[in-house]
């Protein structure tokens, strides 16, 4: 029996797709209907545009600003926050680590609790919570009802809104335009970054930390009241595997928790004063011991996979582990990780640069970073409206070179005569690069699997930020110390100012790490134990030395993490998503006579 191909046009509002279809009970042939809505035998439905697109993007960038923010916030409010709750910096780092822990160990558990509720349900819920968070911040008397507000309460809203976020311009933006959505959304977060310093240096100086947290709830009612204009993917009724949950939270937790708590405690050998476990730093046997569960936890869910496919009854996976074969999917993870990894680096070392070395303010240290934020916002939306059919693999490698070229006048530019205006040049460079970057990824990696697993990637996707962004200021923190260190004792040792007794009650006292502080602290220390002048001089001359090479390092450092991630750029897909592939684009086979 021959069959015939008849090749029909397809009605714009329907999906279209080739498939072979019965044509109206004429069994002996087939219709073949072509179009651009089907990839690798996937039938999907772009997602419509709406006359308010513009205000869908503002929400969903919002919120992203809203999450980050905080953090950035909190870092150059320290003191003051310590003070007005009466505890000491090690407290409000303790809230900040937690943060992170709590947001970076719920986030693949928040993305798989998206899919089952809806993504829009999932983002209201973590929003009230976020709110409720950041209304305990802000009337917070003490720290154990910060870490309830903060840490807790704002960490579990995190984790459930920020999956919801990435599923969320897959549902409102058709491939085409989701480069362009997630650029916009991803650089509202890297500008919270750069813009926190100067919101928080504003607020700090003029009115009160509280404000800040006043405002996100503001901010959050004014998404709450606009979620409705946001279309949704429907809820897939499924049931959450608890096991693997605990598993991901253990697992995560105590590896990010160690990454967090290296610069305190060592990584492998233990610090003076510090803990250890058989002679080895806690450090070393959290991020062992996490990556152990890790590993457990993915191999519950290989067997939940292959449970799944064999009975589609069963417990569903919180995470399919056979994504992670997808090249795409597995090059954008790792691209996002080590964006992150390089922003959190190099973030962490300029304040340092600026209002320790330069002795600048809060708040002028947050205009010295505004290059970054405008370079960034370029970038990330001028790229997709410019070039909407750039290679991917190209911008990113384009990206990761202008971070590189940026750090490299950082390195160049530690200099005893240099002033604020070094970092310019470099906040622009940076900013473009980020902004490259945010430009491709987001659309990179929902783009390599279906519309229904877009929930499990935003949990994917934001545990590799968190972890990257952990990673990134542990590393560079430990090396900017250790380089601190090692210079600022060899110039105390070969001193010949400085008495042989003081020189040994330094090399002692200091052996566990010497702080990144500023002259005047540092003389005002030395004078309090009625150190001569003469050597106090010498001293603080070789801490100011020591600091530039530290930061020298430093930045060099995150120089090479940049230059790494260019050999893991060959997973990046050279075609950007929503883009026809070479066999979608041949035309359809014309019919054949009999």
């Amino acid at each position: 029996m021959r069959t015939r191909s008849f090749t029909f046009p397809v009605p714009a509002h329907l999906p279209e797709c080739t498939a072979p279809v019965d044509a109206a009970n004429h069994p002996n042939r087939m219709l073949r209907i072509v179009g651009p809505g089907c990839h690798d035998g996937r039938v999907t439905t772009p997602a419509p545009t709406r006359s308010g697109a513009g205000l869908v993007l503002m929400v969903l960038a919002a919120s992203q600003f809203l999450m980050t923010l905080d953090s950035s916030v909190m870092n150059v409010s320290m003191a003051t926050v310590a003070a007005d709750l009466g505890t000491t910096i090690t407290g409000i780092q303790t809230a900040i680590t937690l943060y992170t822990l709590v947001m970076a160990t719920l986030m693949i558990t928040g993305g798989k609790l998206g899919s089952i509720m809806g993504r829009r349900r999932a983002m209201g819920i973590g929003m009230v919570i976020y709110a409720a968070g950041s209304f305990v911040t802000a009337i917070a008397p003490n720290l154990p009802v910060l870490l309830i507000g903060w840490s807790f309460l704002e960490g579990v809203g995190a984790a459930l809104i920020m999956p919801a976020i990435v599923a969320l311009v897959a549902a409102n933006f058709p491939p085409e335009r989701r480069a362009g959505a997630y650029g916009m959304v991803a650089a509202a977060s890297a500008v919270a970054v750069a813009a926190g310093p100067l919101i928080g240096g504003a607020m700090t100086t003029y009115l009160s930390w509280r404000y800040v947290f006043f405002g996100e709830v503001v901010i959050a009612f004014v998404i709450l009241a606009t979620l409705r204009k946001l279309r949704d993917t429907p809820a897939v009724p499924s049931r959450i595997d608890y096991f693997g949950s605990v598993l991901s939270v253990v697992g995560l937790g105590m590896l990010v928790y160690g990454v967090l708590r290296s610069s305190e405690w060592g990584w492998v050998v233990p610090k003076p004063g510090s803990p250890a476990l058989f002679g080895a730093s806690l450090t070393v046997w959290f991020i062992g011991t996490g990556l152990l569960v890790v590993y457990g936890f993915l191999r519950w869910e290989h067997r939940l996979e292959d449970a799944m496919a064999r009975d589609p009854g069963a417990l569903p996976p919180l995470v399919r582990p056979s994504m992670f074969g997808n090249r795409q999917l597995s090059g954008g993870l790792s691209m996002f990780f080590a964006q992150f990894m390089i922003q959190a680096g190099v973030f962490f070392a300029i304040p340092l640069f600026l209002s320790v070395v330069l002795g600048l303010t809060a708040l002028d240290t947050g205009v010295r970073l505004v290059p970054l934020s405008i370079a960034l916002l370029v970038a990330a939306v001028g790229i997709p409206k410019a070039w909407p059919r750039a290679n991917p693999r190209r911008v990113v490698r384009l990206g990761l070179l202008s971070m590189v070229v940026g750090i490299g006048f950082l390195v160049a530019g530690m200099d005893p005569d240099a002033d604020a205006a070094v970092v310019t040049i470099p906040m622009l460079m940076m900013g473009l690069g980020l902004g490259a970057l945010a430009s491709q990824l987001g659309a990179v990696t929902v783009s390599a699997v279906s519309e229904d697993q877009s929930a499990e990637v935003g949990g994917l996707q934001n545990t590799a930020t968190n972890l990257g962004a952990s990673m990134g200021t542990a590393l560079i923190g430990s090396v900017l110390i250790a380089t601190l260190s090692t210079a600022a004792l060899t110039g105390v040792a070969v001193s010949s100012t400085i008495d042989e007794s003081l020189k040994s009650q330094l090399t002692t006292e200091l052996a566990g790490g010497v702080p990144f502080v500023s002259d005047a602290q540092l003389e005002s220390a030395l004078s309090a134990a009625a150190v001569p002048q003469s050597q106090i001089d010498e001293i603080t001359a070789i801490n100011a030395d020591a600091r530039l090479q530290a930061l020298q390092v430093a930045f060099a450092a995150a120089g090479l993490v940049a230059i790494t991630a260019l050999f893991f750029t060959g997973r990046i897909p050279t075609v950007p998503p929503g883009s026809p592939s070479p066999a979608e684009a041949e035309p359809a086979e014309p019919p054949r006579p009999d």
